[in-house]
């Protein structure tokens, strides 16, 4: 069974649901750990305190806020678990809003709510009608040590939450969006929405897949077998000068979809990066 993150209750109105938070999705990639060039043996970072000039235990370890330079405000998990808010063991349904609204730009971290038995039928209840409605649900979750605003959106059959960032937390960049003046033809435009069309597709996460880290699993058994990998061969791109011509070259190039993750194991991934065995010298 999935680990639970959260437990506690989703409330709206007089309606509580009692339910489970579970990680949706988690990154995988290849990890490296850090090697002592000289040996290679494995680099372990130590906990040393300076003062008393020795190493210690993980037991020894508290929380400890510098409200001035080497100054702290010593914190214990009992002292937090008491000021937790609400928000720790129910999530209140707040309001509810257009899932369109919902600018994706706000998702943080997604999570399965998965009912208890004895509010399975209110669960259900509130996924159909908001799947029918067409609203996501906006409310406060608060876990980590953390008040986060939430939304919870129906998805096959079940709620997904995410976690939001605040307002505060969206970075501005003040090039972003600019126009300086540039002017869209209405060819240029024409071409373009052909161009989309010609590319037009069903969303299919299964045909997409991270190549790179393909590359880099092949690298890795190439390294073990004692063959040279070469360098994968990059694109040139040249900066656009007419925009017309460029336009009208996309729409007569033929479609190249990509390679679904199925038909691309882990094993072609080793042509990709052209693996050649050295050749032995004779004695």
């Amino acid at each position: 069974m999935a680990a639970t993150v959260w437990k506690g209750h989703l409330t709206f109105g007089l309606i509580s649901i009692p339910l489970r938070l579970h990680s949706a999705a988690r990154g995988e990639r290849v990890s490296f750990n850090q090697l002592h060039e000289e040996c290679h043996s494995r680099i372990r970072q130590p906990l040393f305190c300076p003062t008393c000039n020795r190493m210690v235990e993980r037991d020894e370890i508290v929380k400890g806020y510098e409200h001035e330079k080497d100054q702290y405000v010593l914190v214990n998990e009992e002292e937090l678990e008491k000021i937790a808010p609400p928000s720790a063991r129910t999530m209140e349904i707040l309001e509810f809003v257009p899932l369109t609204e919902v600018d994706p730009l706000y998702f943080d971290t997604s999570y399965y709510a998965v009912p208890e038995d004895a509010g399975k039928k209110a669960y259900h209840l509130l996924v159909k009608t908001m799947e029918e409605s067409g609203f996501a649900a906006l409310a406060r979750l608060t876990m980590h040590q953390r008040e986060y605003t939430i939304v919870l959106r129906p998805r096959a059959n079940g709620l997904t939450l995410h976690t939001m960032f605040y307002p505060n937390e969206i970075r501005q960049v003040a090039e972003y969006g600019q126009t300086d003046g540039v002017e869209v033809k209405a060819q240029e435009k024409k071409l373009a929405q052909q161009l989309i069309e010609s590319l037009a597709a069903d969303f299919e996460p299964a045909k997409y897949r991270d190549t790179y880290q393909e590359q880099v699993k092949a690298l890795i058994q190439a390294k073990l077998e004692g063959k040279q990998v070469t360098a994968t061969p990059q694109p040139h791109l040249a900066p656009v000068i007419d925009l017309m011509e460029a336009l009208k070259k996309s729409l007569a190039a033929p479609r190249k979809p990509p390679a679904r993750a199925a038909e691309a194991p882990a094993a072609k991934a080793a042509e990709a990066v052209a693996v050649a065995k050295p050749a032995r010298k004779k004695r």
